[in-house]
């Protein structure tokens, strides 16, 4: 296997030349660069990058911890991290946690012991008094959840008026009965249930404390609101879900009851996940620019782990309404 100096002494540069074009450096001629690139191609010299990021006390990798990612919602959000991550020379090491404390506490080990630059987390299992103690002394980023007093850079939507603008949708299309199947401690749904609550006061209509049922993102989820909320002596007659997954659970369990969506009831979701377009009916939803919050975050990320010591605040990218079959006007 050729070395450096060898790859120097064929090129006729120094070791420090060649270091220089290794490193992408500006310092270096091009008529020299295009030597000893020649030189590196022919006898097919690879550098020993472990050996070169120990030495730059850097690893120029990033770990991603998310909770499941065979949840949908996380394929664009990811891919933009990544994609910004290459572009920058580094590299993603994705994990899931499952929200399992334990779980979380054996990843950021490799914070802990310099085997990764720095991490994302997509949902946290920490309290925020050891999430803030983690931040404060290394380069941790927030993406899309976040709890209320946490110190960190968070990159998200607005979900308050995000879900104002969801139940807006359903008031306009003559709904009155409108509940909520939302989740309970994560801040981006209590932002949506405030923005749900706003708009039914906009618009004159009294909350009903029984049209609020907390479940979990999860398909699963979607079947238990609805059955809870078909359980009421007068159950509503459309409803804002969390998640576009919880929307599914929600049509396929009014499907099984004999009830059509949306003539009998209309259902909205929130994300804009892959499935929302191809399910029958059509979802209506609420859409993240799940791709440009990934990119968003690395790049944030980057700011951190060059020492920008601005550490808590939140940057906020626009939703859209997106219009679909599964809301209809109401007949009741």
């Amino acid at each position: 296997m050729p070395t450096i100096q060898e790859v120097a002494k064929q090129a006729g540069v120094s070791v420090a030349t060649v270091s220089r074009v290794l490193n992408n450096s500006g310092a270096v001629s091009v008529n020299t660069r295009n030597k000893v690139q020649s030189v590196i191609d022919e006898l097919n010299y690879q550098p020993n990058l472990l050996g070169r990021n120990l030495r730059r006390s850097e690893t120029r990798m990033i770990l991603v911890l998310l909770e499941n990612i065979a949840n949908p919602f996380y394929s664009k959000i990811v891919k933009g991290m990544e994609d910004t991550a290459h572009e920058n020379g580094y590299n993603v090491l994705i994990c899931n946690t499952n929200t399992d404390i334990n779980l979380e506490n054996v990843y950021l080990d490799f914070l802990r012991n310099k085997l990764v630059d720095g991490v994302i987390f997509a949902c946290t299992a920490m309290g925020t008094k050891e999430f803030n103690k983690l931040a404060e002394q290394y380069p941790v980023v927030l993406c899309n959840e976040y709890n209320k007093d946490i110190k960190a850079p968070i990159i998200t939507i607005d979900n308050e008026v995000a879900g104002y603008d969801a139940t807006s949708h359903l008031i306009k299309l003559g709904h009155r009965k409108i509940a909520m199947i939302t989740v309970n401690n994560v801040g981006s749904s209590y932002d949506r249930m405030n923005g749900y609550r706003r708009a039914l006061k906009d618009a004159s209509l009294q909350l009903n404390d029984e049209y609020i049922v907390y479940q979990n993102f999860s398909y699963k989820g979607g079947i238990r609101g609805i059955k809870q909320l078909f359980e009421l002596e007068e159950p509503p007659t459309a409803v804002f879900c969390i998640s576009d997954l919880v929307a599914v659970g929600a049509i396929k369990e009014l499907k099984r009851q004999g009830l059509k969506v949306p003539k009998d009831v209309a259902i909205m979701g929130f994300d804009n996940n892959s499935i929302a377009p191809m399910y029958e009916p059509s979802i209506t939803t609420i859409a993240q620019p799940r791709y440009d919050i990934g990119k968003k975050t690395m790049e944030i990320m980057f700011e951190r782990i060059k020492g920008n010591l601005n550490s808590s605040y939140i940057v906020k990218l626009e939703h859209e309404l997106i219009v679909r079959e599964s809301t209809l006007p109401s007949v009741h």
